[in-house]
């Protein structure tokens, strides 16, 4: 298979990630190279059923340890120094080939595991050790048909009552990523009027699981809605303290919003390889495609963008990891700036390309075109996991205060 050479190794001169951050790159990338690319192009093309699921894989980088790069050694994760920075260059690897899987890495080991951090001893037994080994698959259920950007807990629908030694919750969450193979998943809920988080076992009585939803893009990413009706959950099932659920929800998408943005870096620097290399060998009037100036110029604007929005995810990861707590302006500026410059290049990706980018399967042959993949997948990372004008909004606070901007 003819791959495009990457740009990054030529034109981006990593400073600011550690050591430790650049060997898990390295190694990420070997495990890309030889299982992932090979079968990217099914992943991103596939019609969403459970059977679209990619099992196997998924096994895979849980034996290549993929899924203890978050946690620390008493958790019998990696127990990096820098593990968001580690995760940061998993996902930008994962996405370069397919944005889908990243997005089930982000989903099931990053969100749902960085809110287990707040249970108890035995919870964390019981649910983390197997998402780190990949015998479960877990979720994380925030959003609900009347609930996304604005989570307060007057508009979450999900309650729950203690009775007895249990909470008993009823509720509705749509949206929820690897729900169709789910094994548990940590919900956001309401109790005694105020958000709270729980985790809840997919398989148990009143737990009721929708079928895959149909989507543009990131097909292998499966998402459905979860119903529950008078589901009984352990007391000790509750992760941290009442009242803290947005605060472990928030913990979580601190991780999420970060790594989102640099999955939109490593769509755009897909797409910004495959159109130089396609640039190089197609012929048109006399001359190649890559002679023509106003393509250089313009390729030239999206690798400066590319290149400052890679910055601004690696500084955002790496003030976190030396306790910056919520790194902002920059994680904001990361999600929503990783994302646009992803939107910005495949837009042009399937401009430079023609009919071919417009094309999911070329029927005389069966050829699938990346940059098609790309430009339907990269639209979702500027809405999930804090829209970019509620980041647009975060940074606006951080220039004018909050009493401008509530």
């Amino acid at each position: 298979m003819d791959q495009p050479m990457r740009l990054q190794d030529r034109m981006y001169h990593d400073w600011l990630l550690p050591e430790e951050a650049r060997s898990v790159r390295i190694e990420t990338r070997a495990f890309v190279d030889e299982e992932v690319l090979p079968i990217a192009s099914g992943l991103n093309t596939i019609s969403e059923s459970v059977h679209a699921f990619p099992g196997d894989l998924f096994q895979r980088m849980a034996e290549a340890g993929l899924f203890r790069i978050p946690f620390p050694a008493d958790c019998g994760g990696k127990n990096l120094q820098y593990p968001l920075c580690a995760a940061t260059v998993v996902m930008e690897e994962l996405a370069y080939a397919s944005d889908g899987l990243a997005a089930i890495y982000d989903d099931h080991c990053l969100l749902p595991g960085i809110a287990l951090l707040s249970g108890s001893s035995s919870v964390k037994q019981r649910y983390l050790t197997p998402l780190m080994n990949g015998s479960a698959v877990a979720c994380m259920a925030i959003t609900e048909p009347g609930a996304g950007s604005d989570l307060r807990a007057e508009t979450v629908q999900t309650h729950a009552e203690l009775t007895g030694d249990a909470f008993v919750v009823n509720g509705h969450k749509r949206f929820v990523t690897n729900a169709p193979v789910g094994s548990f998943m940590t919900i956001l809920c309401v109790i005694n009027g105020s958000l709270t988080m729980l985790l809840i076992d997919l398989h148990a009585p009143g737990v009721t699981v929708g079928p895959p939803d149909l989507k543009v893009g990131n097909r292998a990413q499966l998402t459905a809605d979860v119903w529950l009706e008078n589901v009984r959950v352990h007391g000790e099932n509750h992760l941290g303290e009442a009242g803290e659920g947005l605060r472990i929800a928030l913990r979580a998408l601190t991780w999420g919003r970060i790594v989102i943005g640099v999955s939109g870096v490593a769509m755009a620097q897909a797409a910004l390889d495959e159109c130089v290399h396609f640039m190089q060998k197609r012929e048109m009037f006399g001359g190649k495609l890559a002679d023509s100036q106003y393509w250089q110029f313009r390729l030239a604007e999206h690798a400066t963008q590319i290149s400052m929005a890679r910055d601004m995810c690696y500084k955002a990861a790496l003030r976190y990891d030396l306790g910056a707590g919520t790194p902002e302006p920059e994680m904001a500026m990361a999600k929503y700036y990783g994302t646009q410059v992803a939107g910005d290049m495949a837009r042009d990706a399937v401009q430079i390309f023609g009919g071919s980018g417009y094309i999911t399967r070329l029927g005389a042959d069966g050829s699938t075109f990346k940059v098609e993949q790309i430009y339907r997948d990269c639209k979702i990372a500027e809405i999930y996991e804090g829209a970019n004008e509620i980041q647009k909004r975060v940074i606006a606070r951080a220039a004018f205060g909050r009493e401008y901007v509530r």
